[in-house]
C-alpha cells in the first residue's frame, strides 16, 4: 500500500520517488514478458486484449454477441451439433430445447431485432439422417 501523496509535494515528483523506492526494493525485477517486446502491439487487431481476456476466462467472443445472433449462429450450427447424436430421439430433443430458447427470446426480443425462426424438427431430423456416418462394426 503505498501513502497518500502529502499535500506540500508536488504530484511528478510524489510518483517519481514511489517509482524510485519500488525500483530500489526490487518491485520491478524478474517481471513476466521482461525485455521482450509488448505481445501484439504490432497487431492490426485492436480488440486482442479483448480477445485474449475472453480466453484467459475461458469465454468465446460468440459470448458478447446479442441473444439474437447467438441463436442464430445456434440454428446455422445445428447439422454439425446433431451430427454425432445417436438417436432421432436424442436429435429432436436438441431442436426442441433450441426451439424453447427462440421462443423465450420471441417473447422478449432484445436490440438489436434479428429475425430468429425455430427450427423444423422433421427438416433437421431429415438432414441428420442423410448426413449420418454408416455405423461400422
Amino acid at each position: 500500500m503505498t501513502e497518500r501523496k502529502p499535500w506540500d509535494v508536488p504530484f511528478e515528483s510524489w510518483v517519481e520517488r514511489q517509482i524510485r523506492v519500488a525500483q530500489e526494493r526490487g518491485d520491478f525485477d524478474n517481471l513476466p514478458g521482461a525485455g521482450k517486446p509488448i505481445p501484439h502491439l504490432a497487431d492490426d487487431d485492436e480488440l486482442w486484449w479483448v480477445k485474449n481476456k475472453l480466453r484467459a476466462e475461458g469465454l468465446s467472443t460468440e459470448a458478447l454477441l446479442p441473444p439474437a445472433l447467438q441463436l442464430r449462429r445456434e440454428v446455422e450450427r445445428l447439422p454439425d451439433t446433431v451430427a454425432d447424436l445417436p438417436t432421432e430421439a436424442e436429435v429432436r430433443e436438441a431442436v426442441a430445447e433450441l426451439n424453447r430458447r427462440i421462443a423465450d427470446y420471441l417473447r422478449a426480443p432484445s436490440t438489436p431485432r434479428v429475425p430468429v425462426h425455430r427450427v423444423d424438427a422433421d427438416a433437421a431430423v431429415a438432414g441428420w439422417r442423410t448426413g449420418r456416418r454408416p455405423r461400422t462394426g
